[in-house]
């Protein structure tokens, strides 16, 4: 069936890009104004990414931010391709429903509910609040998220390639690590790149988990922003906007160099069998 695409339609997917797109350009362009007036263009300049570099409460917190979202994304990962595993391979086990609730509950539970449930249990244990408690509460609600994608790749993968692997004398560690894991890995790596742009994004979860010396970058531009938009705001959100377009292409051209691998493969086998 051919889908009919009218004008309105072209209309309104332009006003929604421009909606959304149009203010991150403006963003990136007054991040190289000469002016100190973040809202008056006064000239090309990237002093603003010298000054940045000076500014070494803004540095600290941005070292801050990607070591707790570098470390957060990945046990996230780990932690999501197990529950994603589990969920699709073990079947009906008991307590199934309840651990699924489990894994996706942070999905549709507010952020502000998740920060103030953690901010409780680790005053209640006497877990001295910093890095490791960020960490920790990103690791809580972007776990699910890696499930999630993970789960939909499983679900559709061939059972009989790792069926086929230990027939051949394989154990079912090697054909994970060797068969399952090389096959869903543009879904890992994707779970991964998501796990770390929302750790990077989080503002709510990092203000009730944050103790002393553990100011992530989020809350440092908030915390500025109050007080009025600098350049240096300007540059450093740049950055960050570079940094999430690095990684995203990067990951579609994984994805795409594994999808072409795996099809020309098939086509081998295929042609073999035929």
């Amino acid at each position: 069936m051919k889908t009919r695409f009218s004008w309105f339609n072209l209309t309104s997917i332009t006003f929604g890009f421009a909606f959304l797109y149009i203010p991150i350009l403006l963003l990136v362009i007054y991040s190289f104004n000469e002016s100190k007036l973040v809202t008056v263009w006064g000239g090309f300049s990237t002093k603003w990414y010298g000054s940045l570099l000076q500014n070494q409460a803004l540095m600290d917190a941005a070292w801050v931010t990607i070591r707790v979202a570098v470390v957060s994304a990945t046990i996230a990962t780990a932690l999501g391709t197990l529950a994603a595993i589990t969920l699709v391979r073990m079947g009906r086990f008991p307590g199934r429903t309840l651990f699924s609730g489990m894994i996706f509950a942070p999905l549709v539970m507010p952020d502000v509910i998740i920060g103030l449930s953690l901010l409780l249990m680790f005053v209640a244990i006497g877990f001295d609040r910093g890095f490791w408690t960020i960490t920790l509460a990103h690791i809580t609600f972007t776990m699910c998220y890696a499930a999630v994608v993970v789960q939909a790749r499983l679900q559709d993968f061939d059972k009989s390639v790792e069926e086929a692997a230990m027939d051949l004398g394989a154990t079912p560690v090697n054909t994970f690590f060797q068969i399952t894991l090389p096959i869903i890995a543009p879904s890992v790596i994707s779970a991964w790149l998501l796990a770390f742009t929302l750790s990077l994004d989080d503002l709510v979860l990092a203000s009730f988990a944050t103790g002393p010396g553990a100011t992530t970058l989020p809350m440092k531009i908030y915390s500025q922003v109050r007080l009025g938009v600098t350049p240096e705001i300007n540059a450093i959100s740049t950055i960050l906007i570079g940094i999430v377009t690095v990684g995203v292409l990067t990951a579609a051209y994984i994805t795409k160099r594994q999808t072409d691998k795996a099809e020309r493969e098939r086509r081998r086998a295929f042609g073999a069998t035929g």
